[in-house]
């Protein structure tokens, strides 16, 4: 079965003064300022659309490296992946880096390293994602 979320933004004025508002509306867990400060800048409490991208991607890779586990027979005690999503203005988004601490009793090095990249590839984010360059660091916490 097909899911769709949905997301909108009302923009109020140019590009480089004007600001935001994304609304997650599916969830409905809230409205979050933007600006091109906060996109190119610090963002002083504001978001970015590469933000937003990050945080799907790490939710997504966490929930496609789980189940990749789970089909190895292996249930993970902890999963903290951090995305590092790169913005370069007047070229775009240029990468994402995933950043991968996890607790999986009874693994070895060797197929965690190889979960881990399969899962990179396998997530559908990083599917929408593949025009950009993605990277993995991949540690295996101890138990």
């Amino acid at each position: 079965m097909a899911a769709t979320r949905t997301a909108h933004t009302v923009w109020n004025g140019d590009l480089m003064t004007g600001a935001g508002n994304t609304t997650l509306d599916s969830s409905g867990l809230g409205t979050y300022e933007v600006t091109w400060k906060a996109r190119t800048e610090a963002s002083e409490g504001k978001t970015s659309p590469e933000e937003l991208i990050a945080a799907a991607h790490s939710a997504c890779f966490s929930m496609a490296f789980s189940h990749a586990l789970a089909e190895a027979g292996h249930t993970p005690e902890e999963v903290h992946t951090k995305a590092d999503v790169t913005f370069k203005p007047g070229t775009g988004i240029t990468g994402s880096h995933l950043t991968l601490n996890a607790k999986v009793p009874g693994i070895s090095e060797e197929e965690f390293q190889k979960i881990a990249g399969e899962a990179k590839v396998g997530c559908p984010v990083s599917g929408a994602l593949a025009s950009i360059d993605i990277t993995l660091d991949a540690t295996l916490a101890a138990s």
